[in-house]
């Protein structure tokens, strides 16, 4: 079973949502548009040159790179209950991904200054992206994403064909 320690991945510019939930479970999930690339070429090259596996609904992308996935799904509770059944591990533990931008999470110290908006990491745990500076903390939109990762569990488990609960990132 594929986990966020054993596999990179490159999302083509058609799953952007997707790119958030799987950085949300951990994943390294570079996604094309973040780095400004929409060639084919360029995606197999960056693709191949960085080690990473080629996430993508473009049939003909999937069948040139030299690892690609096809996902078929146009929305992305179908493309997560596609990964779910090709084995991917697809859960949330402590934040370690940015959703915003792919870098890594530094768990804040209780000390440490956090923007208003932001909870008190004295209360709260409360992780800053290494890259962008982004704040994250497991509130409810952390539980809606678990919700959302339970009825893909479910589904695939079911062999439903679609997983219709939750909500997106």
């Amino acid at each position: 079973m594929p986990t966020p320690a054993d596999v990179r991945l490159l999302l083509d510019v058609m799953l952007g949502k997707l790119a958030t939930y799987l950085r949300m479970c951990g994943y390294d999930a570079a996604y094309a548009l973040d780095r400004g690339v929409e060639d084919d070429a360029v995606l197999c090259s960056a693709a191949d040159r960085e080690g990473r596996t080629l996430l993508t609904r473009d049939v003909e992308l999937a069948t040139n790179a030299s690892d690609g996935l096809l996902l078929e799904s146009h929305d992305v509770r179908g493309q997560l209950l596609e990964l779910s059944r090709r084995g991917y591990a697809l859960s949330l533990d402590a934040p370690s991904r940015c959703s915003r931008c792919n870098g890594r999470l530094d768990r804040l110290g209780p000390e440490e200054a956090t923007p208003p908006f932001a909870p008190d990491p004295d209360g709260t745990p409360v992780w800053r992206c290494r890259d962008c500076g982004q704040p994250f903390w497991q509130g409810s939109h952390w539980e809606d994403v678990a919700d959302t990762l339970e009825g893909i569990r479910r589904a695939a488990e079911g062999g439903r064909s679609t997983a219709l609960d939750g909500s997106e990132p």
